[in-house]
């Protein structure tokens, strides 16, 4: 699919955030883009928060720093950002949209349950705000997020076009930047990803183990995926909802007799 329509004229309020910090290269793309054609707010952890989930601070108090009029940041989640942003800094005026990332790597498969930056876009879509991950596959330090970032705006001339659910978000992956504009892509379904050797065990200088969860992805091979779609150079589109509810066992169960 490419993207030949024409840019809306209404300026869209819009609040940003990431889970790799305010001062990432691909927020700091995202609002530079985006400035250009909405109002722009961002809420954004003031560190590092990959791999941070759904997750909310509760054990402590969260702190909140004021960048300027319109950027934010505070020592907590990507999910406590959104809370804040629209529980506190703008519940007055709420935003129209809100657009988390852009990540510095791949959300994709079974590792959106694990993506601070996915469940930002969940958290805006838990209350009806439409909401977008958006993130780079394959990103590495100093690849230009300007071309991602050109998608994103591009994509807001034909967002309404597509009539979502308002508890439907959508979770982007760009293939690698190439040095051109990127113009396919693809509305996908979400892979299956799992890990080789998850848990690698370390020994430190005084013979103590140690250990760092990681490991090697392997992708269930499957046409039409998100994974599958990146892997061919195209962007991937997937529509996504909070509900894990499956219907179709849910349905067989409903005949099911137990005698307790």
């Amino acid at each position: 699919m490419n993207l030949r329509l024409r840019m809306s004229k209404k300026r869209r309020r819009i609040l940003i955030t990431n889970d790799d910090g305010y001062a990432s290269d691909g927020i700091t793309a995202l609002f530079k883009a985006l400035d250009k054609v909405a109002n722009i707010f961002m809420v954004a952890p003031d560190r590092e928060q990959s791999a941070s989930s759904h997750s909310l601070t509760l054990n402590r108090p969260l702190r909140v720093h004021q960048l300027d009029k319109r950027r934010f940041t505070t020592d907590g989640t990507p999910t406590d950002c959104i809370m804040l942003a629209l529980h506190l800094l703008f519940k007055k005026k709420r935003p129209d949209m809100i657009i988390s990332g852009i990540n510095h790597g791949p959300n994709m498969g079974d590792d959106v349950t694990y993506s601070g930056t996915v469940a930002a876009a969940i958290e805006g879509s838990i209350v009806g705000i439409p909401s977008i991950a958006v993130s780079v596959v394959g990103w590495e330090p100093g690849m230009s997020m300007t071309r991602a970032a050109a998608f994103v705006v591009k994509l807001l001339a034909f967002y309404d076009k597509l009539k979502l659910d308002p508890a439907v978000f959508l979770n982007i992956n760009l293939p690698p930047d190439n040095g051109r504009a990127y113009k396919k892509f693809e509305f996908t379904r979400q892979g299956i990803r799992h890990y080789k050797d998850l848990i690698i065990r370390k020994t430190d200088p005084r013979g103590k183990p140690y250990y760092w969860i990681g490991g090697h992805p392997k992708w269930k091979n499957m046409k039409g995926t998100d994974h599958e779609t990146v892997r061919r150079g195209v962007i991937s589109i997937t529509p996504l909802k909070l509900n894990f509810t499956d219907g179709e066992s849910l349905e067989r169960l409903k005949i099911v007799n137990f005698n307790l």
